[in-house]
């Protein structure tokens, strides 16, 4: 194998890295949106004083999703960054050079958090969680 398709493989494996991390993003995504409504429709069926409070509760797990989507987000990015050194080489070791990448301004753990697309979707669900609060409260 010469040394362009050494490359070439090094990028191929790269993007399956990228590819998994992008499918752990969305599967997480799903599971928040099942355990949510599992959870309302659980407390709407059930009789108990406290369900308003309840479903309070779920938002313990919600930010713990967002949390996970957010970290498998950073390391998307991280494995982004790599595909992009790659790219640029000529002959490759098929080093993932993760390290390398925390130095790039834009690779901040907290601001895949807090990025635009993981913010409307959880602000999304945090919102209906609140509004459920308040219809079983009867305000």
């Amino acid at each position: 194998m010469n040394d362009k398709e050494q490359v070439v493989r090094h990028l191929e494996i790269t993007q399956g890295v990228v590819n998994r991390l992008a499918s752990n993003s969305f599967s997480i995504k799903g599971w928040s949106m099942a355990i949510l409504a599992a959870a309302i429709l659980f407390i709407a069926r059930s009789n108990n004083i406290y369900s308003e409070y309840l479903i309070l509760t779920f938002l313990i797990p919600l930010f713990g999703f967002w949390l996970l989507d957010g970290y498998f987000l950073w390391q998307e990015r991280l494995f982004r960054g790599v595909y992009d050194d790659v790219r640029q080489q000529e002959k490759t070791d098929f080093k993932m050079d993760i390290p390398a990448q925390f130095k790039k301004d834009n690779n901040k753990w907290r601001d895949s958090v807090c990025s635009l697309t993981l913010g409307i979707f959880y602000s999304v669900e945090i919102v209906f969680i609140v509004t459920v609060f308040f219809v079983l409260r009867g305000v």
